[in-house]
């Protein structure tokens, strides 16, 4: 039997459109070419993009009684995913996000927060997880009914269940940042920032320097993607793996991060190579990048094998004319 993913915290319904160049003024109207609505979040999206993989997935958050809860609860029933542990929140609106999408693929956000304020402790049943599944948490900052002690009280009762505890956080400009995150990094095997979110809570610039303070701090691994220039999975007392970037036509990164993890995490239920996994990794974010919101481009297990086998064929011919 195959182990379990939960994955824990945000659990949103994005708005996308694209292409947008500007806000009109006033009343004005400017036409686009597609608007998408779907299942977004750190812990939403990469539930889903688990789904397409043929991972066994639960999910914890929080929803409002509204029709974007609704939607988001009927998508990820439809999709597979366990959504035994959302719990619907009386009075709060569903966390919500306005993305107008730029031709480069730049995403800027309009968020309300709503019901994912009111996740707490008590909603996550730690008797559900066993030994040698995932609980991945995702959204830490953006999480204030679990952000600090809750997290790391969590982190390390799953880690002494023999589960492995991984972590996307969100910093932003706050005088806590510390505070909340440092006490639970000694119970984190993975944690999967994007470059500039690593450096930002580590107030540092050499990605050398970067991973040091996580792995001082008691990390396992730091996996941080860096856009165009793929990957950098760094083991502590290892040395670093880089992962390099496949080339696709970027429509929008929206997803692109949850959808790495998702198939990071995939291969750490499979058994993969730390390698093999970061190479999954780049190519669900890659193909999630071709298609507007966190759902598009990424189809299925047999699609996303495909296209990793495609990309390596690619890269040896490159390798063998240079």
């Amino acid at each position: 039997m195959q182990n379990r993913v939960h994955t824990l915290g945000l659990h949103i319904i994005d708005i996308v459109g694209k292409p947008v160049l500007k806000i009109p003024e006033g009343q004005d109207v400017v036409m686009i070419e597609e608007i998408h609505l779907c299942v977004a979040g750190t812990a939403a999206a990469t539930a889903m993009a688990l789904r397409k993989l043929g991972i066994d997935v639960s999910t914890i958050g929080c929803i409002g009684n509204d029709l974007m809860g609704r939607v988001l609860i009927d998508l990820m029933r439809v999709a597979g995913v366990d959504i035994s542990r959302i719990r619907t929140v009386p009075g709060l609106p569903t966390s919500a996000s306005i993305l107008p999408i730029r031709p480069n693929g730049e995403r800027p956000a309009l968020h309300v927060i709503g019901a994912t304020a009111d996740l707490r402790e008590s909603d996550i049943c730690l008797d559900a997880i066993f030994p040698g599944d995932i609980l991945h948490i995702g959204g830490t900052f953006l999480i204030p009914g679990l952000d600090g002690e809750p997290t790391r009280s969590l982190a390390e009762a799953a880690k002494s269940r023999g589960a492995i505890v991984t972590m996307d956080f969100i910093p932003y400009a706050r005088p806590d940042l510390h505070e909340i995150l440092i006490p639970t990094l000694p119970f984190l095997d993975y944690i999967f920032p994007n470059l500039e979110d690593a450096q930002y809570f580590a107030g540092l610039e050499r990605r050398e320097d970067v991973a040091k303070f996580y792995h001082a701090y008691g990390v396992g691994c730091t996996v941080i993607t860096m856009g165009a220039d793929g990957v950098s999975i760094w083991p502590k007392n290892a040395e670093e793996i880089l992962i390099p970037a496949i080339q696709v036509d970027v429509v929008d990164t929206s997803g692109c991060g949850d959808a790495f993890a998702a198939g990071f995490l995939s291969g750490l239920i499979e058994g993969l190579s730390i390698e093999e996994c970061g190479f999954r990794g780049v190519a669900c974010g890659s193909l999630v990048a071709t298609g507007l919101g966190s759902d598009a481009g990424l189809q299925d297990r047999p699609q996303i094998l495909k296209f990793m086998e495609t990309s390596r064929k690619k890269t040896v011919a490159s390798l063998a004319s240079s």
